[in-house]
């Protein structure tokens, strides 16, 4: 099995910034993709950023300019720099990633999520 888990939201006031980081663990044999969505109350669970092992990344329009998504493929760990945070950025943000543990199997597993609030 594989597991990952989040790290490093909290409050913030507008304007402030946060780091998120997402660790991997288990049998893995090679994270293909590593991504951040974030869900607000009432709302979908929608895409931030995603990053591909080689370093390829996209982001929504929403957070462009402000959001920066790397990784350290030596930890198997995902970050999410986040700056200028503004009052919409409130949410929950769930880590995810297409993680083979053998040549044939790849699981998609989700963190557990973590709350970005941002607030004066």
């Amino acid at each position: 099995q594989v597991h990952l888990v989040e790290s490093g939201g909290g409050l913030v006031q507008p304007g402030g910034s946060l780091r998120l980081a997402c660790a991997a663990s288990g049998t893995i044999f090679h994270i293909k993709v590593m991504g951040w969505y974030r869900q607000a109350p009432g709302k979908q669970r929608d895409l931030v950023a995603r990053i591909t092992s080689d370093g390829s990344t996209n982001y929504a329009d929403s957070v462009k300019g402000r959001f920066t998504i790397s990784r350290d493929n030596a930890k198997n760990t995902v970050y999410l720099q986040m700056n200028s945070l503004k009052p919409d950025d409130t949410a929950v943000y769930y880590c995810n990633a297409d993680i083979q543990t053998s040549y044939l199997t790849t699981y998609h597993p989700w963190g557990q999520g973590t709350q970005v609030t941002v607030s004066s």
